[in-house]
């Protein structure tokens, strides 16, 4: 039975809220097919504007900068909690009536990053719908792209969850999952998953009362949280075997430091399990053309591989190839990657 039957025949009313590139993907998609899907996007909530870049400048989050193009009204609430009551701006309360002021049948959540309470939840007629990176319930919670690379999952993929209070812990009305391949980066199964995520979205959207009708209800025995990724994680430490430290290096911001010197390691390839060593965790094999050789430290089966490095990127630099650091003097055969376990 087709949803629209359910509502007068006028579009159905859409809040979308997101903030990063992830959700803006999403966004697009359903704004060229508002016509198609008989939806109205009425109003657009994301994260308030954040200094970046090396001048800090106030930037406009990514789906921010999608309504402006399209002339679709923006709001960037600080919060919606009733207990948000500040001496200036705008109050929880106030928050939450300008909201319901929109009159959404839906909302559409996608890595917004705003705490939506129970009373939010309950505004829109058919409630809040979350694009969820990782197909629940495993990886609830900030980093699932990342942390399902850096734990070796074969795959992942894309939940469209109804929201409730928990974190990513609503029924699941539709899952699509997606291989990781070993040479997935963040970037790469970001990108990957974001198309999807779309797609998904818009699945449900056709038919959202009969998606809601069979929604599933999570395991909660079989999650677990994909906790927020912190700097210090991306610090390389020699002494694990060369499986994880390749994960980390595609999942991360991996760093390491060299002559005291902190450099970002930036591309591995897949480990060869026929490069076997018995050489101390971080001494450099060989700066090749290709890629540059690391001794790894031992894996369960005390065994050591060697890591290949393709892309490094040193202070102030650009990023640099394998075969531009064999033309300079950076690294030699024989140099040592320092063993560092935590950065002050």
């Amino acid at each position: 039975m087709n949803f629209m039957n359910h509502l007068t025949q006028s579009k159905m009313r859409i809040i979308f809220a997101g903030t990063p590139e992830f959700a803006a993907v999403s966004l697009k998609h359903l704004i060229d097919l508002q016509d198609v899907l008989n939806i109205q996007i009425v109003a657009v909530y994301t994260q308030p504007d954040r200094k970046s870049g090396r001048g800090q400048k106030l930037t406009a989050s990514a789906i921010k900068q999608v309504a402006q193009v399209y002339n679709i009204p923006v709001e960037q609430p600080i919060s919606f909690s009733l207990k948000y009551q500040p001496e200036q701006g705008v109050s929880g309360a106030v928050s939450r009536e300008t909201l319901a002021n929109y009159q959404p049948d839906i909302m559409i959540v996608a890595a917004y990053g705003l705490i939506l309470p129970l009373g939010v939840l309950k505004i829109p007629k058919f409630g809040c719908l979350n694009i969820h990176a990782s197909l629940l319930p495993r990886w609830r919670g900030a980093a699932p792209i990342q942390r399902a690379i850096m734990a070796g999952d074969q795959e992942t993929g894309i939940t469209i969850m109804q929201m409730a209070t928990g974190l990513d812990t609503g029924d699941m009305l539709y899952r699509v999952s997606c291989p990781i391949l070993d040479t997935d980066t963040t970037q790469t199964l970001h990108d990957k998953l974001a198309v999807i995520g779309a797609h998904a979205i818009t699945t449900v959207l056709q038919n959202l009362l009969h998606f809601q009708s069979l929604a599933k209800v999570q395991d909660d025995s079989l999650a677990n949280y994909a906790e927020k990724i912190h700097t210090q994680e991306g610090l390389i430490d020699w002494n694990q075997d060369a499986l994880t430290i390749q994960r980390q290096i595609r999942a991360l911001n991996a760093h390491t430091y060299h002559k005291s010197e902190r450099i970002k390691v930036l591309s591995a390839l897949p480990i060869k399990f026929d490069q076997i060593t018995s050489i101390p965790a971080g001494q450099i094999v060989s700066v090749g053309k290709n890629a540059i050789l690391v001794s790894c430290g031992a894996d369960t089966n005390g065994i050591q591989h060697l890591i290949n490095i393709t892309s490094i990127q040193w202070p102030g630099g650009k990023p640099l190839t394998a075969e531009q650091i064999c033309q300079t003097n950076k690294l030699c055969d024989s140099d040592y990657f320092e063993i560092k376990t935590h950065e002050k």
